[in-house]
């Protein structure tokens, strides 16, 4: 199979070339403002606690029905869909199933270690509230590598010239799907406030 490229003839006085995509799939998109409101009214601190069987350091991280989360974003799992295809050159041929689903509600000196996902295939996190003061902290720390309440994802080894890391200050209603077994972690912070997320595994079926 031929890995997919992408190729430009945009810039004056440079030869058109190609460069290859390289690494996992990691899917980025932005939910409108009617379906996070949708997605929000599923996060309770009332729902059954999942912290055993979780790696964060987090207090509250709660229970989310799957079935409702899964038919708010599934437009959403759609284009997820045609980004597998235009990322690995072939159509992802078998059903998306959500199996899993919880809440972070995450406050200052909490955290995710880096960690996998087990027993599925593909994973996702829905950024739900991010606190302005976290925002504001965040601005401190320029260019910093799991910067405070970033999402770092890591691939492979650390070497020269090739890109092994992502760090990513998540904006509300950002949505990423990326392989469960790609090693992510949230930073801790110290600002007041909430970092709500929610969380979710998926099965190839």
């Amino acid at each position: 199979m031929t890995t997919p490229s992408v190729s430009t003839t945009n810039s004056p006085g440079v030869i058109p070339y190609h460069f290859f995509y390289w690494g996992p799939l990691l899917f980025r998109i932005k939910l409108s403002k009617e379906d996070l409101k949708k997605c929000a009214k599923l996060c309770s601190k009332e729902s059954s606690f999942v912290n055993t069987t979780l790696a964060g350091v987090i207090q509250h991280e709660h229970y989310v029905n799957p079935s409702k989360y899964s038919k708010i974003i599934e437009l959403y799992l759609e284009s997820f869909r045609d980004s597998f295809k235009q990322w690995y050159g072939k159509p992802l041929v078998k059903e998306l199933t959500m199996v899993t689903a919880w809440v972070n509600f995450m406050k200052a000196g909490e955290f995710n270690p880096p960690h996998v996902h087990t027993q599925c295939d593909f994973s996702s996190v829905l950024f739900i509230q991010i606190p302005e003061k976290l925002v504001e902290e965040h601005k401190k720390f320029p260019g910093s590598s799991g910067g405070p309440g970033n999402i770092a994802f890591m691939y492979g080894e650390s070497q020269s010239y090739s890109i092994t890391q992502k760090d990513i200050l998540p904006e509300v209603g950002d949505l990423f799907l990326f392989p469960a077994t790609l090693t992510h972690f949230v930073a801790p912070f110290r600002s007041q406030g909430e970092r709500i997320s929610m969380s979710a595994n998926f099965r190839l079926d």
